[in-house]
């Protein structure tokens, strides 16, 4: 190699260390030179004999959280290097480097706030190159302290030397800090801040059944004692959430004296992105209060030195929701904290350290075919996601996502930028938010659009904005990219072939102006087509039939001639009233939802109340009994392979194990295993006859790892891709939109699928 050379590094290589790296590499290896942070990333030039083993070292011995896209290296005539090697200040430009997630606290961290004899003995915002906030406390790139939100805070002597210590892992660490530099902690009640230590005032309420709004690194989280079964009903009944599962937060130990933790798990949970982790429960050590009705529980560890030392300080483990109102984004501000969480909270831990952009905790959980994401947030977002082939030189897209769980997804020079998880665009502070962070990620990311992709549903809000931006517009139906988006995170290529699709939700408008969620499809990114689906059924009320599981099962009752037993199991619901309004066609879409077809069968085995509380509910439950049942074998039914598939019978077989006393964890467990052989037929006779070259299963009744599971089995020995990096529910529709768009744009030349 030439003994002069400038290196670009792109990828993840800010604010993990990646300079005090090379220029440690650099005097190891005797180089001069220079290395320097900028929007393209780290920019690097050297002089030296040891320039090859420099290249090479520089993937192989990256720090723990940098992730490298490309090393570009190219040869240099001539350059005025200094006679030592220099980490120089930054230079801007246009963005084209990755912004790195928020970091659990690393090991080091960690025995320095339990060291009674170190400067930062018991300090909650203690962090270093290799953890802490990043994300979530950016206001602008390049990543260094002024444009974060510890800019107001000046370094104190013996900080600043540690900054500028490269032989310290605190070297150029933008967010360090210590007790006498950094942010404070403190003790609020009644509005007033509480004398003493905070920590202390903290356990002491907790352990009177009081509840804590905590002020964590992307938000506000409220906490109680999970042991005590009236605190956590006092929390119930102030958020007015009778049923939706609690997270919990706890120590390793704490996991496995109430839950069943594989090695898998247990590294996923101590990962640097410190997720909400679904797990199987096996004791009822703590509060049935918790998790009503369900058999796992979501655990996360302590992330932050804040939550090591309040775990430490009450040695049990603690409920830890999100702090908002009802249906409303989590609370990030103190002076928000003081409004709307003062009806919630007896106590307040606070600081002085603001969240640059709200962050909801991701959610997990690791099946029997590897890990699944539940929700794309903290730790996870903004993680860049590599196109596939054929889509690197596209131009650069904007697309929207859908209604519920809402993302957005940024595409640029081959790779696709998925949002945070935003929520529900029906509310209107949720929309604000989804409006915000638009316009946050373009500024951030130097984005310039000039596609918007959106969902073909004319209702949605995103859609709406999409039209409203002026710039041409691609429509998507819903389960086309539901496809795109399992397709793009295995890296099919553009012209890979087609593949059939299981694609399983709740809903979404198809071609044909209907309401979708039971497909099985045909098609790449380009274009698909509907080979069979689900008997559509009316949702009497529309988007009451979903929070009223009742409904949906008295249309599949009444369609298979069993007006009876629904007269029966729901006597005291308005049934003529329902039953008119859809013969009259008023407000009553048929769909062939999957997900509503879960909750009509939930409602028949009287699993769900007559109006459930939070999204899922119905269908959860029916897991949860489901997991519970032996062997459970597919009921006997002759069913079409192609065209429409009929759920009459399957109703009827349902009413007979029920009128025969069959258990219902049996019933339940035979349906996800009857439905799952339903869709597995036809998807295999597409790749039989060739049509086919692999199957995809997606959608978000794919969240549901028994009917995961049954699926995958019902297609052994055929090629079946599923999502693990990407949530399958519609948190990953806008990167599904974005490559759909792209493929519109792209040639017919085809390209062999991925081995």
């Amino acid at each position: 190699m030439n003994q002069l050379c400038r290196i670009r590094v792109r990828g993840q290589v800010q604010g993990v260390g990646f300079r005090p790296f090379v220029w440690a590499l650099a005097k190891r290896l005797g180089l001069r030179g220079w290395v320097l942070n900028d929007a393209g990333g780290v920019l690097i030039e050297a002089a030296g004999a040891g320039l090859d083993a420099f290249v090479h070292a520089l993937r192989d011995e990256a720090p723990p959280l940098a992730r490298i896209d490309a090393i570009e290296v190219s040869p240099l005539a001539d350059a005025d290097l200094p006679d030592s090697f220099e980490i120089i200040a930054s230079a801007g430009g246009e963005v084209r480097t990755r912004v790195t997630p928020d970091a659990a606290t690393c090991p080091a961290c960690l025995a320095e706030i339990r060291d009674p004899t170190a400067r930062r003995f018991g300090y909650a915002f203690t962090n270093c190159t290799h953890c802490g906030p990043r994300f979530s406390i950016l206001m602008e790139l390049p990543y260094d302290r002024a444009q974060t939100t510890m800019a107001g805070f000046k370094l104190c002597p013996d900080c600043d030397a540690d900054y500028r210590d490269p032989a310290d892992r605190r070297f150029h660490a933008q967010p360090i800090a210590c007790p006498v530099c950094g942010p404070r902690l403190w003790f609020e009640a009644a509005g007033q801040e509480v004398p003493g230590a905070a920590l202390d005032l903290a356990v002491d309420a907790l352990r009177n059944g009081q509840i804590l709004a905590i002020k964590g690194i992307g938000g506000f989280h409220l906490a109680c004692d999970a042991r005590n079964g009236a605190a956590v009903a006092l929390l119930r009944a102030r958020k007015r959430r009778p049923t939706k599962p609690f997270a919990l937060m706890g120590t390793i130990n704490m996991i496995r004296a109430s839950c069943t933790l594989s090695e898998p798990e247990a590294t996923r949970l101590q990962s640097a992105a410190a997720p909400i982790l679904l797990i199987d429960r096996v004791t009822d050590a703590l509060a049935p209060q918790i998790a009503p009705g369900q058999d796992m529980l979501g655990w996360m560890l302590p992330c932050t030195p804040l939550h090591h030392l309040l775990m430490d300080a009450f040695q049990a483990p603690l409920v830890m929701t999100s702090g908002n109102l009802s249906g409303e984004p989590q609370v990030i501000t103190n002076a928000d904290a003081r409004t709307k969480l003062a009806r919630f909270a007896d106590g307040f831990i606070m600081h002085d350290r603001d969240i640059a952009r709200r962050l909801d905790d991701s959610v997990e959980r690791i099946t029997a075919h590897g890990p699944m994401v539940l929700r794309h947030a903290r730790g996870r977002a903004p993680g860049t996601i590599k196109l596939p082939p054929g889509f690197e030189d596209g131009p650069q897209v904007l697309a929207m996502g859908g209604q519920m769980k809402a993302a957005f997804c940024l595409t640029r020079e081959g790779e696709a930028l998925l949002s945070h998880h935003l929520g529900d665009l029906d509310d209107p502070l949720t929309w604000e938010e989804y409006t915000r962070a638009l316009q946050d990620y373009g500024a951030l990311f130097d984005h310039q659009a000039d596609l918007v992709a959106v969902d073909a549903h004319e209702g949605y809000r995103s859609t709406q904005a999409g039209h409203a931006m002026g710039l041409a517009v691609h429509k998507v139906h819903h389960h086309h990219a539901h496809l795109a988006a399992c397709l793009g995170e295995h890296l099919w290529p553009r012209n890979g072939g087609r593949v059939a699709a299981i694609v399983l939700d709740g809903l979404g408008l198809g071609p044909d102006g209907t309401l979708w969620g039971g497909e099985v499809l045909l098609g790449d990114y380009a274009d698909f087509e509907r080979v069979a689906w689900l008997e559509p059924a009316p949702l009497p009320g529309g988007d009451q039939a979903q929070r009223e599981p009742w409904r949906n099962a008295l249309m599949r009752l009444d369609a298979a001639g069993l007006g009876h037993i629904a007269d029966r199991l729901f006597a005291d619901a308005p049934r003529a009233v329902v039953r008119q309004a859809v013969a009259a066609r008023i407000n009553a879409p048929h769909s062939s939802s999957a997900g509503r077809l879960f909750d009509a069968v939930a409602a028949l085995l009287g699993l769900c109340p007559k109006q459930i509380s939070h999204e899922a509910e119905a269908a959860m439950a029916l897991e949860a009994i489901a997991r519970r049942g032996c062997n459970p074998q597919p009921y006997d039914l002759r069913h079409s392979q192609i065209g429409e598939i009929a759920i009459s019978p399957l109703i009827h077989e349902i009413c007979a194990d029920l009128e025969q006393g069959r258990a219902k964890a049996s019933i339940a467990a035979r349906f996800h295993t009857t439905l799952a052989q339903i869709f597995a037929a036809p998807a295999r006779r597409l790749v039989d006859r060739g049509d086919a070259d692999a199957i995809v299963v997606a959608g978000g009744c794919f969240q549901n790892a028994m009917l995961l599971e049954c699926c995958v089995n019902a297609l052994a020995g055929y090629r079946v891709l599923s999502h693990k990096r990407l949530p399958a529910n519609d948190g990953s529709l806008a990167f599904g939109q974005a490559l759909v768009a792209l493929a519109a744009l792209s040639s017919t030349e085809r390209t062999p699928p991925v081995a």
